[in-house]
């Protein structure tokens, strides 16, 4: 079987105009951004096209960097399943297909505030939810504090959901809330 030939991290836009754009600036002091795009043109230059209202979340350089190989091996292994080219993160660009996207802008959300130290937890809660889970997530927060801008309600939450909830290093899985609840409640 062939492989589709995607653009950035699995986005074919011939299949779904709806995607998202990392960009990422060429100065290493700029922050990256993530916006959620509804259209694609071959033909027009897709910068033009962002529009600030989708931008979904800004995070600095150095967090950025501490999530982009993860999120490179994690969304690889998942295009190779499907038999879709891989992609790499780069300076510029890169658009990534809308499911991998809403993936990604959670874990961006959980440590957009968060003390970079947090990160490795974030990353494990994060690997420990599914991918419906995921998607779940991003929808609630982004229906209600889905700009960039609203960091309160349930992006609050999933910071706090994915770098201050335990995790049990051995299989690595998130500890279940109600599990701890109902034990202290006895």
């Amino acid at each position: 079987m062939t492989k589709k030939r995607a653009l950035g991290f699995g986005y074919l836009p011939q299949e779904s105009k709806h995607h998202f754009l990392l960009v990422t600036p060429r100065s290493p002091n700029e922050d990256v951004a993530v916006y959620e795009r509804f259209d694609w043109d071959e033909s027009e230059n897709q910068e033009t096209g962002i529009v600030e209202d989708n931008l979904r979340v800004t995070l600095d350089r150095h967090k950025w960097n501490s999530i982009k190989d993860f999120l490179t091996t994690s969304f690889n292994n998942r295009l190779k399943e499907n038999d879709v080219t891989v992609g790499r993160f780069k300076i510029g660009h890169v658009p990534i297909e809308r499911l991998l996207g809403k993936e990604m802008v959670l874990l961006m959300w959980a440590i957009e505030d968060s003390d970079p130290q947090l990160i490795s937890t974030a990353i494990k809660n994060w690997s420990g939810l599914s991918r419906e889970e995921r998607w779940w997530l991003f929808t609630m927060a982004n229906a209600i504090t889905g700009h960039a801008d609203d960091k309160r309600g349930w992006r609050k939450a999933i910071r706090f959901a994915l770098t201050e909830n335990p995790i049990d290093d051995e299989d690595k899985s998130q500890v279940n809330m109600f599990e701890m609840f109902y034990k202290n409640v006895k």
